[in-house]
């Protein structure tokens, strides 16, 4: 199954795509959220796309895809999780999943436009193969208990402003939690729609420009790996979205390095998981 969300920003549906096109399922579902998730959603759904998945009504093309998920309780990320990004980063290959969360707050849709923020010079790009649980998971024994609380995977831009990041003292959180930083979707790949998440391509294009050719072969901790190592830290929660590194590419590691102005058009794709595009404009006090 292919979950998606639509509407406008603050009215989103939950919906799903069949085929070709988008369907609404919100007069059976409230939302894909925690309690969807945790009260056996998932089969729910099944059951009722074999069964009335003709019935269901269309959603306008002109409809704004929204993220695939509600409002996580957190989006949880890990660095350098690409041998071939740390080479790029001259770091060495972490020993453990490196770790920092992102503010929620900054979960917008696949396409929405993105605010540079105030007084940024370092907005950079990064592509990213995200997870969506579909359990609460704390302490798991192994990484086959953490492989059994995926509901699926889903395309993330995890947008990093450089100079918050890395410039100034304390956590990354500083460079990662910018309005609009998180776009995600345009849907969520149950677990059976995805082959083989060791096997996936990443791109990203700016302006038209490949920037961005990797895959997901170069993971160094794998999805199940990642999931089992946080449950032994902190309660990941249903829907909580984790986003698990980006492949070589990005403008940090460019010769001279190159980063992200206003009216710059990005665009990012994982066959399977769809594809994003964002305008970046300028920020406006509001």
């Amino acid at each position: 199954m292919k979950l998606l969300r639509f509407g406008p920003v603050g009215e989103e549906k939950p919906g799903v795509l069949l085929g070709d096109g988008r369907k609404d399922c919100s007069a059976h579902f409230s939302d894909w959220d925690q309690e969807f998730f945790q009260s056996g959603g998932l089969e729910k759904l099944q059951q009722l796309i074999e069964t009335e998945g003709h019935k269901l009504p269309n959603v306008s093309a002109s409809s704004r895809w929204a993220a695939p998920v509600a409002r996580p309780h957190t989006i949880i990320c890990v660095g350098l999780n690409y041998s071939d990004h740390a080479k790029e980063s001259g770091m060495e290959p972490p020993k453990e999943p490196v770790v920092f969360m992102k503010a929620t707050n900054t979960l917008v849709g696949p396409n929405d436009t993105v605010e540079i923020p105030k007084d940024s010079t370092k907005t950079d790009w990064e592509v990213e193969l995200g997870i969506i649980l579909k359990k609460d998971a704390l302490y798991l024994e192994d990484e086959a208990a953490a492989a059994d609380c995926i509901a699926g995977y889903c395309l993330v831009h995890d947008v990093s402003e450089r100079e918050f990041q890395l410039e100034r003292s304390g956590q990354w959180v500083k460079g990662k939690s910018c309005p609009g930083f998180s776009p995600v979707g345009p849907w969520l790949a149950t677990t059976d729609e995805v082959e083989d998440v060791s096997q996936m391509r990443m791109r990203l294009w700016v302006n038209g420009d490949l920037r961005q050719d990797g895959s997901t072969a170069t993971m160094i901790f794998s999805p199940a790996h990642i999931i089992h190592h946080l449950s032994q830290f902190m309660k990941l929660e249903a829907g909580d979205i984790i986003s698990t590194g980006t492949p070589p590419g990005v403008g940090l590691g460019m010769k001279p390095p190159t980063y992200l102005k206003a009216g710059d058009v990005v665009e990012l794709e994982i066959p399977g998981l769809g594809r994003q595009r964002q305008e970046f404009v300028a920020y406006q006090a509001s």
